[in-house]
Parts: C-alpha cells; sequence; structure tokens
C-alpha cells in the first residue's frame, strides 16, 4: 500500500502554466498521476496538457474532486497560494519551494491546523508511491530508476538524499511503499514523527528508512514517539553532516532547519537518541542497505513466531 498519495489521488497543480509546472507536469502524468485541474489566475479556461486551467482553486473544486494540491509556485507567491488551497477544503498540500519566508509559513500553517489540512514541505521535493502516482520532482523523467514498490518507507529531509537512498535501495532489490520529502526548511508542516505513524499503520510497510540533518530537534522527537510506543516497526536511520560540529563557533552553511545552537541540533545528539530508541543508525552510507535489510529480516521473523504462536 501507500501513505498520503496513490492512484486515486486526484490532483490539482497550482501554478501549471509556470516554468517549474512545465518541466515535471508532464513527467507526473506519464508516471500515472491523476491530474484533474490546474490553476493559473488568468488563464481560466485554457488546457494544459489536455488538463483543464481554471483562475482559482474555488473555481476548479467545483467543478472537480480534488485530495491534494501541489503547488509549482515561487517562495513569494506560496503563502496566498497555500491559503487559497488551504481554506477550500483541499486535505492535502505539497509545498515545493525553498525560500518561503518564515511569517508566511507560519501564518499557512497555523490556518491548515484550524482548517484539518495537511502540509507536507515548504521546501519539499515531494511524494511519490512507486508504481502509482508522484507529485513534485521525485525521480525527474526516470522515476523507475530510482523508486520501485516495496516494503520500505522511505522520509526524508533532503529530497536529493531522500532519492538518492530510495535509488540505492531499488538497485539492491529493495522496493519502497511511500516516499516523502518533509522539507528542509526551519518551518515544515508534516514532521517526521507525524509521517510515521502513517507508515506504522500501513500494513504493507515493514520498515522504514529515516533520512536526518543538522538542525532543529526533529530526530529527538522520532526517539520519544518510538519510546512512547508511538512507532513500533523497525527503523533505519542516518543523521548527515556530524562534521558540522567540528566547525569553529558561527560559521554556518546549509538552509534554515540546518542550523545548530549549542547542543540543540547537533547530529551526534541525535544519533544518541536514536540509539537509545532501538533505532538502527548507519555512521556511513555503505551501511544503510545491509541495516535495511536486517530490519526487513527481523520484521519478518517477529511476525512469522507471532502467526506461529496464534
Amino acid at each position: 500500500m501507500s501513505v498520503i498519495l496513490d492512484g486515486r489521488s486526484r490532483v490539482l497543480v497550482q501554478g501549471i502554466t509556470g516554468r517549474e509546472a512545465a518541466v515535471h507536469v508532464p513527467y507526473m502524468l506519464a508516471y500515472g498521476t491523476h491530474i484533474v485541474a490546474g490553476v493559473s489566475p488568468g488563464r481560466g479556461g485554457e488546457a494544459i496538457h489536455g488538463i483543464p486551467v481554471h483562475d482559482t482553486v474555488l473555481a476548479a473544486i467545483r467543478v472537480h474532486q480534488v485530495d491534494v494540491a501541489v503547488l509549482f509556485v515561487p517562495a513569494r507567491f506560496v503563502r496566498d497560494a497555500a491559503l487559497e488551497t488551504i481554506e477550500a477544503g483541499v486535505p492535502l498540500v505539497v509545498v515545493l519551494a525553498e525560500g518561503v519566508p518564515h511569517h508566511d509559513t507560519a501564518e499557512l500553517l497555523a490556518r491548515a491546523a484550524e482548517l484539518g489540512a495537511r502540509v507536507v514541505g515548504p521546501n519539499s521535493q515531494g511524494v511519490i508511491s512507486p508504481g502509482k502516482a508522484k507529485v513534485g520532482a521525485p525521480g525527474g523523467d526516470r522515476p523507475d530508476l530510482m523508486f520501485r514498490p516495496g516494503p520500505v518507507g522511505v522520509v526524508s529531509r533532503s529530497g536529493g538524499m531522500g532519492a538518492e537512498l530510495s535509488m540505492a535501495l531499488t538497485k539492491a532489490g529493495i522496493g519502497q511503499s511511500t516516499y516523502i520529502a518533509i522539507g528542509g526548511d526551519l518551518l515544515i508542516g508534516t514532521e517526521f514523527v507525524d509521517v510515521l505513524p502513517l507508515f506504522e499503520d500501513d500494513p504493507e510497510t515493514e520498515a522504514v528508512l529515516l533520512f536526518g540533518e543538522p538542525g532543529t530537534g526533529r530526530e529527538q522527537a522520532v526517539a520519544e514517539l518510538i519510546q512512547g510506543g508511538g512507532f513500533t516497526k523497525p527503523l533505519v536511520a542516518f543523521i548527515a553532516g556530524e562534521f558540522l560540529e567540528d566547525l569553529p563557533p558561527g560559521v554556518r552553511f546549509g538552509h534554515t532547519g540546518g542550523l545548530i545552537e549549542g547542543d540543540q541540533g547537533r547530529p551526534s545528539r541525535k544519533k544518541a537518541a536514536l540509539r537509545n530508541a532501538g533505532v538502527r543508525v548507519a555512521d556511513r552510507l555503505d551501511e544503510i542497505v545491509p541495516l535495511v535489510r536486517e530490519a526487513l529480516t527481523s520484521r519478518r521473523s517477529v511476525r512469522s513466531i507471532t502467526r506461529s504462536a496464534g
């Protein structure tokens, strides 16, 4: 199965006439994504790749049922586009843009919480349920090279590294149930701790691979979730950027979510917290696939023993 997105999901594309959408919408369609409408102010009544275009989200949902909206809009327009979508009642909004002002993100996330909408991003690469559908950029024009259907959920703060790790799994013959790039910004809508319960409830996800980064307390929150019994399936994690801890004070680079302040956000602390919670933590990239294999084997062994005991 998949989480968040599947082949039945009805997708709306905001900014469908823009440059980024012009690149990725054909790839989404070719992959089988069910795009029902697009939105581009002033372009209503046109059709792009056979997809009807509307001036507003409200105009689109009067005609089409929409489950997911993906925003191919520049950062400065994200606030208005996201609020329009959330207030129209679309339950899942995927924000791809990087560099959205924090006060804009805070406002749209607060409104999403009020209305019960889920936001993925900002600064998300997108979501793909292999063999079913994708929104955003995962896999580009060759998604089958990176993603194959299978039993491992993948969730990553980095879109590029999440896709690379998925490709490593695919080359090793291990498919994925759903891949979610949650975004690397300081403020995002869907955290690791929001995604893991979805994989917990998916009967076909047997293990999860998590890619973390410096900054924020998101990975420590995962450790707390596991210790509290909120996630019980095998989890493999890789936390990048431990070398940043050796840089002189005040030297920083990367996106806003990667800032280390004192002990807050240190990769070494994240890794220790996850290990204490029973997570298989890779220190090197070449350890990830073997640890995922081990996690799958352990999960299947437990299930076999449980069935035998029953």
